[in-house]
């Protein structure tokens, strides 16, 4: 097609920094068909390489890309193949040795508490380990752009992990958050990766120290948009995560002072049954919890792209 021509087409999907037209969903079409047996990973990859969609250090952005795919296939504009699977099964951690062997934390100094991001390989790979083990929900996959963190404290043994966090993708339907912030669904769909959900939040059964949650969730937030800035090429302006009430009352966010904005309608999304009501009601907390605040730094930050 002519680039004039191209141009010329309504923009379809607007996500982060790319403008999608009918002819890029027709080009990510013929590149699945030309590549049959090519699984979502490799797919999303392929695609950055063909778009030389990198982020600002050089390197592809494959967990965009990913989540970029699995939204155009949510909102009816493509087919992704079936998740490649090993050996009938998806590859755990919760089969791994700890390396070390768990003692009871009852008391520590919390200026000395460290937030930071997992620093390699190995530490990502005991983060998966701990979830699966010690989390009701597993470890799980984190969806779209995900940051893993861990928490330390210094104890007469040395430093030790006290707890694990991510943060990936916010949701895509979240009513109450949406009326809160007070944005349609198409300025919705083009800030959403300005949202972030704490999907996981993980202190070590083995560690009952006072004030300890609210005080690792106030110093993740400090550096999470800077962290996130470094990492995708933009920062953010919202947190959101979801609590079971039938198992927390989500006591550590409100220490924190996340706000609550309600509570879920109970529904969830199973392959292609849609919004079937078989879910958990959760509760629905944000930070920060000022909605001018909120406002000012969605509009900032969309700017500056």
């Amino acid at each position: 097609m002519d680039p004039c021509q191209e141009q010329q087409q309504p923009i379809l999907v607007r996500y982060r920094n790319r403008s999608l037209r009918a002819s890029d969903i027709d080009f990510i079409r013929a590149t699945m068909q030309a590549h049959p047996g090519m699984g979502r990973t490799h797919l999303s990859r392929l695609l950055c390489e063909l778009w030389d969609w990198r982020q600002p250090g050089g390197g592809l952005k494959e967990y965009a890309c990913r989540d970029l795919l699995l939204r155009l296939e949510e909102w009816g504009h493509i087919q992704l193949p079936a998740r490649i699977k090993v050996n009938g099964q998806k590859k755990r951690a919760g089969g791994l040795e700890l390396g070390f062997e768990p003692k009871p934390i009852e008391s520590g100094d919390l200026s000395q508490l460290v937030v930071r991001p997992v620093k390699d390989r190995g530490e990502r790979l005991l983060w998966r380990c701990l979830m699966d083990r010690y989390h009701y929900l597993g470890e799980g996959v984190m969806s779209g752009s995900h940051l893993l963190y861990v928490a330390t404290l210094p104890t007469d043994r040395g430093e030790e992990i006290v707890a694990c966090l991510g943060w990936g993708a916010a949701s895509l339907r979240n009513p109450k958050r949406d009326a809160w912030i007070g944005w349609d669904f198409e300025r919705m769909r083009h800030r959403l990766h300005l949202v972030t959900n704490n999907q996981r939040f993980l202190i070590l059964p083995w560690v009952k120290i006072k004030n300890l949650g609210s005080r690792i969730l106030s110093l993740n937030f400090k550096r999470l948009s800077r962290d996130w800035q470094a990492r995708y090429g933009h920062g953010i302006a919202l947190a959101e995560t979801f609590v079971d009430v039938s198992r927390f009352q989500g006591t550590v966010y409100k220490a924190a002072n996340w706000k609550q904005l309600g509570l879920t309608a109970g529904r969830s999304k199973r392959g292609n049954e849609l919004c079937k009501k078989r879910g958990q009601v959760k509760a629905i907390f944000v930070y920060p919890p000022q909605i001018a605040m909120i406002r000012s730094r969605v509009q900032l930050l969309a700017n500056s792209r």
